[in-house]
């Protein structure tokens, strides 16, 4: 008898071969290297406020939340964030979820269906692309910040219900949907506008309340907001903010909210405490993009191709898988963390090193973040 999953040997041997085996690697709780690689972009998942925060909550209510959302895993905790969230961001309303990626996947799925439309930006998060899927509708990817096809295809739909879906900031190389052109569009042709705003709140917006906020979007009664407690917030979990009439549908339809266990207590705890220090420190949001920009200007220094930022996020461009690979232990040698991107997290030949700002990086973090790139670059030749 065959061996029904001898397959998985022969995959494996094929990726070694490409450079795109993916392995864990245990962090220790101080590694003593500066982080350029996670999405604490206001370096507050390790601020004591967050933390006891966090620790409070799980001594209140337990260390879990015992059951879904519509059981017992709805607590007063998780009923007050919502609120101040969604009032912070101009929201009417939100609904909290165990992650971002279910977030999306429940704002899609229970807003569209088969005989429905969704336009898809091209590079898209992969949590977006699995929510299009899912949903049955008629899917039709469009090029990267195109908005003449996106006219297109909502004026050429046959469907009487139609989605745009993208990402407010896009995590690879942190460029901007423009947003303000895509509701215009959306408003024209009777679609909504869905926005995942994971890598904007916090950094984007007056006193970091998103992008959709900064586009002038906040509110809108056809735009759905997704977005994730564990960058900016530095915590866990997700949450879809806008109309109420969305999120109580969502209560009823939304399949990652009514079977999945509602979000840990802690994690709610931990991202409520953050946004309080948010709000009482509005200036950390160009904190971090002005650390981005000096990050920047730092790889084009090494003499390095980089991706301009806007957000957090700038990229140092590799192409060879396993160059950005050892290029990433180079990095961490000499003291700085980054994250390598290899396919098929971005296309073939555009492996590269995502540099992620925070807001609290100090002078020393950064010189020791220069020297690395500089390393990098000599490696390079």
């Amino acid at each position: 008898m065959t061996d029904p999953l001898g397959w998985l040997d022969e995959h494996a041997r094929k990726r070694e071969a490409a450079g795109l085996r993916r392995r864990l690697r245990p962090r220790p709780a101080h590694s003593g290297l500066v982080d350029l690689a996670g999405n604490d972009y206001l370096g507050l998942a390790r601020d004591a406020r967050v933390t006891d925060a966090a620790a409070a909550a799980a001594r209140v209510w337990g260390g879990g939340s015992t059951g879904s959302r519509l059981v017992t895993g709805t607590t007063e905790a998780h009923v007050e964030f919502e609120r101040q969230l969604a009032e912070f961001v101009g929201a009417e309303a939100g609904l909290v979820f165990s992650s971002g990626y279910l977030a999306n996947l429940g704002a899609i799925t229970a807003l569209a269906g088969r005989g429905d439309l969704i336009v898809s930006d091209a590079l898209n998060h992969a949590s977006l692309i699995d929510g299009c899927r899912l949903s049955r509708a008629r899917i039709e990817v469009v090029g990267h910040r195109e908005v003449t096809e996106v006219r297109r295809a909502l004026a050429e739909r046959l469907e009487e219900r139609a989605y745009v879906v993208t990402d407010a900031v896009f995590s690879v190389d942190g460029d901007v949907a423009p947003l303000a052109e895509l509701a215009a569009a959306c408003r024209d042709y009777g679609a909504v506008l869905i926005v995942d705003e994971a890598h904007g709140i916090g950094v984007f917006g007056e006193g970091g309340r998103g992008a959709v906020h900064a586009a002038g979007l906040a509110g809108a009664p056809d735009v759905v907001v997704t977005a994730t407690l564990s960058k900016s917030l530095g915590a866990q979990g997700g949450i879809v903010l806008g109309p109420a009439a969305v999120t109580a549908h969502l209560v009823d339809t939304a399949r990652p909210f009514i079977f999945d266990t509602g979000l840990a207590p802690a994690a709610v705890g931990a991202a409520a405490a953050a946004l309080r220090i948010l709000r009482e420190r509005p200036y950390l949001a160009e904190q971090v993009r002005a650390n981005a920009r000096t990050l920047h200007r730092l790889a084009l220094a090494a003499g390095l191709t980089a991706t301009p930022p806007v957000g957090a996020v700038t990229s140092v461009l590799i192409g060879d898988p396993d160059l950005a690979v050892e290029l990433a232990g180079l990095c961490a040698e000499r003291g700085t963390a980054v994250g390598c991107f290899r396919p098929p997290s971005v296309p073939d030949g555009r492996s590269r090193l995502r540099l992620t700002a925070r807001a609290d990086l100090s002078e020393r973090d950064l010189d020791i973040a220069a020297a690395a790139l500089r390393a990098v670059a000599e490696r390079i030749g």
